[in-house]
């Protein structure tokens, strides 16, 4: 039998953000769903768990928006003031590049990880949740959030 990580070995964990394998309807760029979920659950409920307050705008958040060309604070205020998800495509259009090439971002995306010193991290990643034992099934930073998160069994 496969490992699952230990509860509570990441913190807490929000099973409402949407994979990062997912792709923006208008922009085809995976991960992007993502930030602005959590975007949106700053908005809600005034910060994110400790677990996903310490990546918020940074890691994947800051490396999407690195590749866009625009700030994580960019892509925040946009969520903050549409009133609809009309309105914040709307504001997403204004702001992402006319080409946000998405097939560039979406293959380094899924290949994050795959170095060696990104294997070593997610080795170790896999180790702290009491999952070493997964390191052949879970080969990418992306994978690692989608078993965190109970997507992967």
């Amino acid at each position: 039998m496969k490992s699952r990580p230990i509860p509570g070995s990441t913190g807490e964990v929000l099973t409402t953000l949407p994979s990062p394998y997912l792709a923006h309807p208008a922009s085809g760029l995976l991960y992007l769903p993502r930030f602005l979920a959590k975007c949106a659950h700053v908005k809600r409920h005034g910060k994110l768990p400790p677990s996903y307050a310490k990546n918020y705008k940074r890691g994947c958040d800051r490396l999407l928006c690195l590749h866009l060309g625009i700030e994580p604070g960019d892509v925040e205020r946009a969520v903050f003031a549409a009133g609809s998800r009309e309105e914040l495509e709307a504001a997403l259009a204004r702001i992402l590049p006319a080409d946000c090439r998405p097939a560039v971002w979406n293959r380094a995306f899924v290949q994050k990880g795959m170095t060696p010193a990104g294997r070593e991290f997610l080795r170790e990643a896999l180790a702290a949740m009491g999952c070493g034992d997964r390191a052949e099934d879970i080969i990418s930073v992306a994978d690692l959030i989608d078993f965190d998160e109970g997507r992967i069994e």
